[in-house]
């Protein structure tokens, strides 16, 4: 691979240059490290020439109509279409707009015509049986619960909207309960080659084949307790389908079969964690990256953030949060060497740490740590080299993702769970309430535009080609300028 010329007129010390485009490929998405850099700390002589590297290998390779996973083609909420609507409303850039049966928090991904995404059906208790379900849980507060329940996975026509399937692939009878800002049908399903992969949590993990909408594979057997409900999102990597199991009462990462659902590897998280069952569970997804001719997997749980060879589970590296951190949700985002970690519970603190160690690596390898207004459920976003995030209620930052540094902050309207999204130079930051803030990416903040949809938004948002794809509590949407 070789580097194109760097532009160093706009005074900034490391600019990206864009490399030729692979073929467009769905599924797995690394960010890779060059051959031959060794998993340890890099001398800081070529950390200059480094960073750069990692700068430019860490592009997008998949194309503009691909939004395969969590987050996107790289996974980190990022997409190279600079024709996105500014405005929009009930009455205003809607091209469609469908109503989805049951609940769900999951994001649309997107391939080819296709829209997949997940629901639940939900049978109501009655009141007499909520409050004596409710009585026999220790701690109920913020707790919601089920009776019957049915998750499926839907398709829609991307271009009309219409819904061509809705494939059940599990009915639990009595689901365990979720929190109110939860739902049954949280993680988002990932798309690689000709299948689309489903991951409820312990209700099971299942593969359906996107042309016929046939139900592969699923496998149910790996149980565990949730206590608010499913939110780990699956990634994929080469023919290993991989889930976070991290419950009250067990901890670990495993490796799924595509093929077959099958488990290849299990992995038990091995730091030491709080003694209470509650604060070690996580609802994480984790992130890929290439490290020489190893797949690095970052994988945040309770009280750690690990490094795990993706092809063997063997665990690589570990770092403390320093702290209590537990239920952590935010996806990893990275920039050069350094992977951003936000702790989410009770009070959630953001690690800088540089993941090309081995072993123990807090003491040698987090940069910085910040604990102001650090989101618990929305993700970060990195651009250029500013790390923006929002807490969940309406705090937006805007640091050096170098130093930690502030630039600045301020305060945007209602609370939030969805993960925002980076377009060219503007930043979507979607609430509970239905709006979205467009802001500008910049070291001044600066609001763009304002919009206003009926339902409230707790998926992230996804995108292919000019068009933006909003998942709201009643409907998804395709807004695109008209």
């Amino acid at each position: 691979m070789s580097l194109c010329s760097v532009d160093h007129s706009d005074g900034s010390p490391y600019r990206p240059c864009l490399l030729p485009r692979p073929p467009p490929t769905t599924g797995s998405s690394l960010f890779r490290l060059p051959q031959g850099l060794a998993m340890s700390a890099f001398p800081a002589t070529r950390f200059s020439f480094l960073l750069l590297i990692l700068l430019v290998v860490s592009l997008p390779v998949v194309a503009d109509d691909e939004w395969p996973q969590f987050r996107g083609p790289d996974g980190q909420g990022h997409t190279t279409s600079h024709d996105l609507p500014l405005k929009w409303s009930e009455s205003e850039n809607i091209a469609w707009k469908t109503a989805i049966p049951g609940e769900g928090h999951s994001s649309p991904v997107i391939s080819g015509r296709q829209i997949w995404l997940t629901t639940a059906i939900v049978e109501p208790l009655t009141e007499e049986e909520t409050k004596k379900r409710l009585a026999s849980i220790k701690n109920p507060q913020g707790l919601q619960l089920a009776g019957t329940l049915r998750l499926q996975a839907i398709c829609l026509n991307r271009e009309t909207g219409a819904i061509q399937h809705a494939v059940t692939l599990f009915s639990i009878e009595t689901p365990e309960p979720r929190h109110a800002l939860n739902s049954y049908a949280s993680p988002t399903p990932v798309i690689a080659g000709g299948n689309v992969y489903f991951h409820f949590g312990t209700y099971g993990t299942a593969a359906v084949n996107r042309e016929t909408a046939e139900l592969l594979w699923k496998n149910d057997s790996l149980k565990l307790d949730h206590q608010n409900g499913p939110g780990s999102s699956p990634a994929v990597w080469k023919d290993l389908l991989i889930v976070h199991l991290d419950g009250t009462n067990t901890q670990s990462i495993v490796a799924l079969k595509t093929a077959t659902g099958e488990v290849a590897w299990q992995t038990k998280r091995s730091g030491q964690m709080d003694p209470t069952p509650e604060l070690q569970k996580a609802y994480g997804t984790p992130l890929l990256v290439e490290v020489g001719d190893r797949p690095l997997l970052i994988s945040p749980a309770a009280n750690w953030v690990y490094g795990y060879d993706a092809q063997t589970g063997e665990e690589i590296w570990k770092a403390s949060y320093g702290k209590l951190g537990f239920s952590t949700v935010p996806r990893p985002v990275i920039r050069g060497d350094t992977v951003y970690i936000a702790t989410s519970y009770m009070a959630s603190r953001l690690l800088a740490v540089r993941f090309t160690g081995t072993g123990d690596v807090t003491s040698s390898h987090i940069s910085w740590m910040s604990d102001r207004q650090i989101p618990q459920k929305p993700s970060m976003i990195v651009v250029g080299d500013r790390l923006y995030f929002v807490s969940d209620k309406g705090i937006v930052r805007c640091l050096d993702a170098v130093s930690g540094e502030e630039k600045w902050f301020e305060r945007l309207p209602g609370d939030y769970s969805a993960s925002p999204l980076a377009a060219g130079d503007r930043l979507y930051f979607c609430n509970h309430e239905g709006a979205c803030t467009v802001i500008k990416a910049a070291d001044q903040y600066e609001v763009l535009a304002t919009n206003q949809l009926d339902g409230g938004l707790m998926a992230s948002p996804a995108v292919a080609g000019k068009a933006l794809f909003l998942r709201t509590s009643g409907h998804l949407y395709r807004i695109e300028n008209r």
